[in-house]
């Protein structure tokens, strides 16, 4: 009898009878009513969290922002958590919000205390206060929703502090904006007051100049009315003899010009007398009877006569106009040598007065020549300080930051939410779904071997008693199982990706695999019932807990304790799970033959262990007949 013949009679005695037959079925489908109908319930749950009724309140008042204008930051919160339809929200007060969630009518609660806005804008006016959001969960509900609730406060409260801090980011660009224009208007005064200083520099230079040639010529000045001083003292008193002996020249010249007036008076009377007896001579001479001309000739021959007179009284007259003069210039020299007589005191006081001044000027300049000097040395530098503030405000311009309004919103945004996540996925699942699909489509198909030899006999008595091999009897029984657990994983792969819609990147190959994890699974189980007896199907369900916590189906392997590292290595569910995911997200790898030779490790080593139990039943014993437990 060989092992096909062996499974096919173990597979008819199944199928006689109606019972039988829906027996056989049932297991058929029990995998598929285990990992379908879970992964279909968890298809896809995050993105129904729009049906997760969530309660928020706020209780905020608003505040001043920095530039003095109303907010209300929460009531901006709450607006948008509202209308974002993330889940089913519903805003109530702050005690409605409370006894919804205690009583189960809300997951979770989301509030925004009094003074969020005051405490969120506080940095403003350097003044910060922590702001903070009320989270009310009750893991009574659901411990789930909690935890989701916790994932949703973090984001509310980080996409806060993205706006708020991008707002105060902006505002601190604008202040370097600001800053830029008004050392912007600093540097163009700056280059302003350099070249006002280069003129400075040189105007005060020439003032320089001009204040050493000052002292010189105010030294001069002071040495030459030194002299003056000193040859003017005596000025008053001879300008008073002066004065004096003036008036008694005037007198005299007075004098004379009065006797020159009266020599001039009578030398005027004789040319009238002489005139009148010209005129008597010629009235005489003509009635005389003398002839005409011969008066003529005796009028020529006085004429003549008298001529000396005539000049002497043209000197005379002459002399008497230049004695007038003179007697008035004496006068006048008089009056004036009087004047100056009476000035010169003054004239002498002005001149000491001027000495002196002329001393305090030499003084004076000496000290603005040297000041001059000093003024120089700090005109220069001022220049030179000018020009460095210049150069300085000028590359110091060039380092404050002036973006346009995209680039500063932009920087804003960066700065309030420096590092992005790039997510480069080397393979993704898609849905939560499909995410646990490996883990329970190995499970499952655990279960359904299970399950199998809960009717199944693990070995066949028939074929022991005829004496078949061993191999042929362990063949025969696991084979039996193997062809229905490949109908197992053959619907239940139809149901998951054509009805619950969970995508496989490679079907066939994955169908392959399970089709190997499936007969692995029956192996191993078949194994146990064939050593084991009735705790084989124990033994079935202890490995089954066993490897629920060791496998890393949900959590990866790692983060199970460290004292079921061994589990996780030496148990095939993990390595199944693994293959799983490789063919379901990315494809097959190199990784992927370790789990398949393992694998096909333990399928042999189920078949050789089944081996040595056809062999272990051959010889028959008491407990064999009767067995103390029966299952």
């Amino acid at each position: 009898m060989n092992a096909f013949r062996i499974a096919r009679n173990e597979l008819r005695r199944l199928s006689t009878g109606t019972m039988p037959k829906l027996a056989l079925v049932a297991l058929v489908l029990v995998p598929l009513l285990y990992a379908s109908f879970y992964l279909y319930a968890n298809y896809d749950p995050y993105g129904r969290l729009d049906k997760l009724p969530a309660a928020v309140f706020t209780s905020d008042t608003g505040a001043k922002d920095a530039g003095g204008q109303q907010r209300n930051v929460g009531r901006e919160v709450t607006d948008e958590l509202v209308k974002s339809g993330t889940f089913q929200w519903h805003e109530v007060s702050e005690q409605e919000a409370r006894d919804g969630v205690r009583d189960d009518k809300y997951s979770f609660a989301i509030g925004i205390p009094s003074g969020f806005s005051a405490a969120l804008l506080s940095v403003g006016n350097f003044q910060p206060q922590q702001a903070t959001i009320t989270l009310t969960t009750n893991d009574a509900n659901n411990y789930l929703s909690g935890t989701i609730a916790k994932q949703v406060a973090e984001q509310v409260r980080k996409t806060i502090a993205e706006k708020v801090g991008s707002e105060a980011a902006d505002r601190f660009l604008v202040g370097f904006s600001t800053i830029y224009a008004k050392i912007q208007e600093a540097s163009t005064g700056a280059a302003q007051l350099a070249d006002g200083a280069t003129q400075l520099k040189s105007g005060q230079q020439k003032l320089a100049e001009g204040a050493a040639k000052l002292a010189d010529g105010s030294s001069t000045l002071a040495t030459g009315l030194g002299t003056l001083k000193s040859s003017t003292a005596s000025l008053p008193s001879q300008t008073q003899k002066l004065a004096d002996g003036a008036s008694q020249v005037a007198a005299g010249d007075q004098k004379v010009a009065d006797a020159a007036s009266l020599a001039a008076t009578a030398s005027s009377d004789i040319q009238g007398k002489l005139d009148s007896y010209r005129t008597q001579l010629v009235t005489d001479l003509r009635d005389a009877g003398v002839p005409e001309t011969e008066v003529q000739a005796i009028v020529a021959r006085a004429d003549q006569l008298r001529s000396p007179v005539d000049q002497a009284n043209s000197k005379i007259q002459q002399a008497n106009g230049d004695l007038a003069k003179l007697a008035d210039g004496a006068r006048q020299v008089s009056d004036g040598a009087g004047k100056l007589a009476a000035a010169s005191p003054q004239l002498a006081n002005g001149i000491a007065q001027a000495s002196d001044g002329a001393n305090q000027l030499r003084d004076g300049a000496s000290q603005l020549s040297d000041g001059e000097k000093t003024a120089v040395n700090g005109t220069n530098q001022l220049a030179d300080g000018s020009v460095k503030l210049r150069d300085g405000l000028a590359a110091g311009l060039q380092q404050i930051p002036n973006p346009d309004d995209p680039t500063r919103n932009a920087t804003a945004n960066t700065i309030a939410d420096p590092v992005a996540v790039n997510a480069n996925g080397e393979a993704s699942a898609g849905t939560y779904g499909a995410g646990l699909a490996p883990f329970f489509i190995s499970l499952a198909t655990w279960i359904g071997a299970f399950v199998l030899f809960l009717i199944l006999r693990p070995l066949s008595t028939r074929a022991l008693t005829a004496g078949a091999a061993p191999f042929r009897v362990a063949v025969g029984g696991w084979l039996s199982s193997a062809l229905l657990g490949i109908a197992q994983v053959i619907v239940l792969f139809g149901a998951v990706t054509w009805l619950v819609g969970i995508h496989i990147a490679h079907p066939l190959g994955a169908i392959g695999f399970a089709v190997l994890v499936s007969l692995t699974f029956t192996s191993v189980v078949h194994a146990l019932n064939a050593f084991f007896g009735a705790v084989g199907k124990f033994l079935g369900l202890v490995l089954l807990v066993l490897q629920l916590v060791s496998a890393g189906g949900t959590f990866p392997w790692q983060t199970i304790p460290d004292a079921l590292y061994p589990l996780h290595v030496v148990l095939p569910m993990g390595y199944a799970i693994d293959g799983f995911r490789h063919l379901f997200y990315s494809g097959a790898t190199v990784q992927i033959l370790g789990d398949i030779g393992v694998l096909l490790a333990y399928l042999v080593g189920g078949i050789l262990v089944s081996t040595l139990a056809a062999r272990k039943r051959r010889v028959w014993t008491v407990s064999a007949l009767k067995p103390e437990l029966s299952l």
